[in-house]
């Protein structure tokens, strides 16, 4: 997820009747969620933390340079993204570990989410170092309170595998999950997503969050395979998408099973059980071991 500049009026901190002063705060390691999209979402404290810090760790600075000019903060950036953790976190926990304070933002939101932060945590609560949050923008939330679906419990995913096949093995191990599940994705793949959501996890409703906070956010609702059809005939979106499916239905495990032993038993009429297996598991995404033990069980029950 990344900001949107243009999504709040330009201007610096002052705009807004403030001052970004750097109000003293604790030596270590600050974790400061910032805006998805628009610039005015950003908090009190955390514009204040940014000011104090004397570093901020950031994953794209140029992204980051954005934000902290838009409200006048002139602290020093760091880069540190996958590509240079491993030289670069040493570094910083020696910083740390001296005395230091250094807040760590995402792209946007908030940090450690689908991003290269969590060792650096980990290494500095190992090493004794203040660690703290500053709360603010989340897409996942901010998707989940939008979608219309149950909000009650949920399963943040992150993005899915690339290809089909991995793809529905994976949600063939989510598909269980009594919650709502959240995903990110990229606008190419969306519409193939959404198919293999439809066939691997059957009739549930969905929802896909776009451009949230932006100027141009929307989010569709609807069936799962409706919605699949829908993107199938478009042009790919455009924006940064957050895709919300409904939890099963009660019952939904049992029926599941059943619809797999149906299909287990009419490809066992035209194939081996090996064969079966992998005509049974590409077609619904189930693992391959799963259907094979499957379908030797259902195998010895013929009298194969």
């Amino acid at each position: 997820m990344t900001n949107d500049a243009d999504a709040a009026p330009a201007g610096s901190y002052a705009a807004f009747g403030l001052r970004a002063e750097a109000e003293r705060i604790e030596p270590g390691l600050h974790l400061v969620a910032t805006p998805i999209g628009n610039l005015k979402d950003i908090s009190f404290r955390a514009l204040s933390t940014l000011a104090a810090a004397d570093a901020v760790v950031a994953e794209d600075t140029r992204v980051t340079k954005t934000l902290l000019a838009h409200y006048g903060i002139s602290t020093p950036l760091v880069a540190y993204h996958e590509h240079n953790a491993k030289v670069i976190r040493p570094h910083l926990l020696a910083r740390l570990e001296a005395g230091a304070t250094l807040a760590l933002v995402s792209d946007a939101g908030t940090p450690l989410v689908s991003d290269p932060g969590f060792k650096l945590v980990q290494e500095a609560l190992e090493k004794g170092v203040h660690v703290t949050s500053v709360p603010g923008p989340s897409a996942v939330l901010a998707a989940l309170v939008v979608a219309g679906l149950p909000t009650d419990r949920f399963f943040f995913e992150g993005f899915l595998p690339h290809k089909s096949g991995p793809r529905r093995a994976r949600l063939a191990e989510l598909a269980d999950i009594p919650g709502t599940l959240v995903f990110f994705e990229s606008p190419r793949r969306l519409a193939e997503t959404l198919s293999d959501c439809a066939a691997v996890l059957g009739p549930r409703d969905a929802a896909v969050a776009r451009e949230l906070t932006k100027i141009y956010e929307s989010v569709r609702r609807g069936a799962l395979d409706e919605l699949a059809r829908a993107l199938a005939s478009e042009e790919p979106p455009k924006g940064e998408i957050v895709l919300l499916v409904a939890p099963p239905a009660e019952g939904a495990a049992q029926v599941a099973a059943a619809e797999l032993d149906s299909r287990i038993e009419e490809a066992l009429t035209a194939h081996s059980v090996k064969d079966a297996a992998s005509v049974v598991s590409a077609a619904t995404g189930q693992p391959r071991r799963q259907v094979y033990a499957r379908a030797l069980e259902l195998a010895a029950g013929r009298g194969k």
